[in-house]
């Protein structure tokens, strides 16, 4: 006899019919149980239609399905026949089973099979059959599917170690007329316009922040010409009107993007103002209008979305919180005082740390004094302007000094973390008015950039001249540049390098070559994430090549997730990668390949010989998680809160058992400082998340924008970084299958 068990009570938790239909005692090899029948198992009667049954054991075969919770009947029957064939065919006697709200209207029967022997011979075959049933999620259904299609289609990639060179895939014969991955010669046809252009283009400087009131310096000049406070930092709150300032609604530039998730101002009766902005990482913060030192408990907290997950996750929002609670207010906020003299390479450092921070989900702004210094007293200062005696000179440039260092403390009151303080700030005068300003509002750590390669200081100087906006109106480039040696002549007869406070020295660090890191008082998670950074940065052109696997099966079904296998046209792009990374880098003797651990990246590199090829975990496509092996349709038909929560946010929305974006960012950190400390060429076969979030490093484009950036199939994105910044260039070499992700 059969049996029949039930789990289930009425289907109102949501959940998927789960049905399992399991015949025993089946011994004949020739012929394979199957199973036919109405709607939503076959929906035809046609024995040549009929579902196989898998083989369990020995002699036990079984079949499980899924049908909606509110289907009204199952009809069904066992059949036998051969398994690549429809005769002979033999259904089992008796009537139809029904199946009936997950359960069978007559108690469970034995299936009678009649057989006809070779010799003619009826031959009645008795099997046992068992019924399971119950109601499951879809989380499970889907974790379940991706086990079935794992087993189903063993991995290819399976004895290839995570480290290899010089191996050729194992199916890398080609039919005389199959497809080749040829290219032509001149790899500059394929080339196409990037989705944006880039911030390279311009002046670093001119990428920074702008200051908030170009008018607020007169009330400063007195204060701060001689690089002293002539008077107290509260009579200078009394005189500074508050400035809030907005979202911004459209993009300038990469550089100058607000990325806190909201600001928001309030009219208080008394005419007041005040403002809250969330920061993204830790707690909200409260403020007081500035124009009062009390507030008679008037305080104000605004929370731009009362849902909001913060801007950052794992590691970077810990230490955000712990710093909430332990650290001394003044140290929840971080400025990086740059120090140097001209050409040492501040402003390019002070960008890739403030590109690096804003990526990793700290509220990073990048304020130079030289732009400040442009707009107050134009471009065209001579030479003269920066001597050490030049008494109008010095207190022009501690006035503008003190303006950007009042426009970023500022800042750091309405939610930003960390400040980037770009100038040469080569005394110490200048340094103790700015460690006076910063008192009880943030922690100081000065930066200074040494260097002593006489050939990296003249290619620097030459560069300042061509880019630099104090040179734009000069018609002679040989009278810029005469004019820049004697302005650092200048600098250098007053230069004091750094003794006092916390500071980073960075000493010949521009190649990565012999260089040295002194660190003096440094502590804390995000120093010490910086100090790690600045190790492992440097200025050595190289190209990085960003590159999506070839279109896979699931690619073309539309499926999420998953670990196929690369369709036809995945295959070709493999070797028409292959033929270019032989082309473009055929000069580069110690390029590397790097991929992740799935198969379809594993494939699509196999082509390529002559370079090392390095799996990377961390490279591996954001977890699905339930979701995995789902196609979006699917996922909103059978998770719709799901599907709406990740519609409302990209960014932040968490898969069940799987991972968000911000996810992907924090384990991309390893990733990351590896190819700043690359010296060669890398390129990098990975997926569409994991790539968005790489190229929004490299490109500083804000995290909200990560979801949403162009990864195409087929395509390859060259990152070429250097002395000048990063500049990008695209290559497409076929088309493929899209879908968003």
């Amino acid at each position: 006899m059969g049996t029949s068990s039930s789990k289930h009570s009425d289907g109102s938790n949501g959940g998927q019919l789960y049905v399992s239909l399991r015949l025993e005692n089946w011994n004949n090899a020739e012929l394979v149980p199957h199973v036919y029948g109405s709607v939503p198992i076959i929906g035809s009667w046609d024995s040549s239609k009929a579902l196989s049954m898998e083989r369990d054991s020995a002699s036990s075969w079984e079949l499980s399905f899924v049908v909606p919770s509110n289907h009204e009947t199952l009809d069904f029957k066992f059949l036998v026949k051969p398994k690549d064939g429809d005769l002979p065919c033999f259904v089992e006697e008796g009537p139809i089973r029904v199946l009936k709200g997950g359960a069978l209207e007559e108690d469970m029967r034995v299936a009678l099979f009649k057989i006809k022997s070779a010799n003619g011979e009826e031959v009645v075959v008795e099997c046992s059959v068992f019924l399971n049933e119950d109601f499951v999620s879809p989380f499970d259904l889907a974790a379940s599917w991706r086990a079935y299609q794992e087993n189903l289609q063993p991995s290819r990639v399976r004895g290839i170690p995570d480290v290899v060179m010089n191996v050729a895939p194992h199916n890398n014969t080609e039919e005389q007329d199959g497809p080749t991955g040829g290219l032509e010669l001149d790899l500059e046809q394929y080339v196409i316009p990037a989705p944006t252009a880039h911030a390279a283009a311009t002046y670093a400087a001119n990428l920074t922040e702008d200051p908030r009131s170009k008018l607020h310096s007169r009330i400063l000049s007195q204060k701060y010409a001689n690089g002293t406070i002539s008077g107290s930092h509260d009579n200078v709150e009394k005189d500074r009107d508050v400035r809030v300032l907005e979202p911004s609604t459209s993009s300038q530039s990469a550089m100058t993007e607000w990325k806190s998730t909201g600001v928001t101002t309030l009219q208080k009766q008394d005419g007041q103002r005040a403002v809250f902005v969330e920061r993204g990482v830790g707690s909200p913060r409260v403020f007081r209008s500035t124009h009062t030192s009390s507030c008679n408990g008037d305080l104000i907290r605004v929370d731009s979305d009362a849902e909001a997950m913060p801007a950052a996750v794992g590691a970077v929002a810990a230490a955000a919180v712990a710093d909430q609670m332990h650290e001394p207010k003044e140290h929840r906020n971080l400025a990086i005082v740059l120090v140097g003299l001209p050409a040492r390479g501040k402003t390019f450092t002070a960008a890739k740390l403030t590109r690096y921070l804003r990526w990793l989900g700290h509220e990073t702004k990048h304020f130079n004094v030289g732009k400040y210094r442009r707009i107050k007293h134009g471009a065209n200062q001579a030479a003269e302007f920066f001597r050490s005696d030049n008494r109008e000179g010095i207190e022009a440039r501690n006035e503008i000094a003190a303006l950007a260092m009042e426009d970023m403390l500022d800042w750091m009151e309405e939610g930003g973390q960390v400040g980037i303080f770009d100038a040469t700030n080569s005394t110490k005068s200048r340094r103790k008015m700015l460690m006076k300003m910063a008192e009880g509002k943030c922690k100081i750590i000065f930066l200074e950039t040494i260097c002593n390669d006489e050939r990296v200081i003249d290619r620097n100087i030459r560069l300042k001249v061509q880019q630099s906006p104090d040179y734009a109106d000069e018609p002679d480039f040989e009278a810029g540049l005469r004019d820049f040696k004697e302005r650092l002549k200048n600098y250098e007869k007053a230069y004091e390098p750094v003794e006092e406070g916390s500071y980073v020295k960075m000493i010949d660090m521009v190649t990565g070559h012999g260089g040295r890191l002194h660190v003096n008082n440094i502590s804390g998670y995000l120093p010490g994430r910086i100090v790690f950074f600045l190790v492992n940065t440097h200025l050595t052109p190289r190209p990085i090549l960003l590159t999506r696997h070839g279109e896979s099966l699931d690619n073309v079904r539309g499926r999420i997730g998953g670990d196929s296998v690369l369709s036809e046209k995945g295959e070709l792009y493999s070797k028409k990668l292959a033929n270019f990374i032989e082309k473009r880098l055929k000069n580069e003797k110690t390029a590397s390949v790097w991929t992740s651990t799935l198969q379809r990246s594993i494939l699509t590199a196999s082509p390529i010989v002559g370079f090392p090829k390095i799996q990377w975990r961390a490279l591996d496509e954001i977890n699905f998680g339930a979701c995995d092996g789902m196609t979006y349709e699917e996922m909103k038909k059978n998770m719709p809160d799901e599907y709406e929560s990740r519609m409302k946010d990209k960014l932040r929305y968490r898969y069940p058992r799987g991972e968000s974006y911000l996810d992907v960012i924090q384990r991309l950190e390893p990733v990351i400082i590896e190819l700043e400390r690359q010296r060669a060429p890398v390129v990098v076969i990975a997926h569409q998340a994991v790539l968005r979030a790489l190229y929004a490093y490299f490109a500083d484009r804000p995290l909200a924008e990560i979801p949403h950036l162009d990864v195409p199939l087929h395509t390859i994105i060259e990152i070429q970084m250097g002395v000048t910044g990063v500049q990008e260039k695209r290559y497409k070499l076929m088309d493929g299958v899209q879908f968003p992700l």
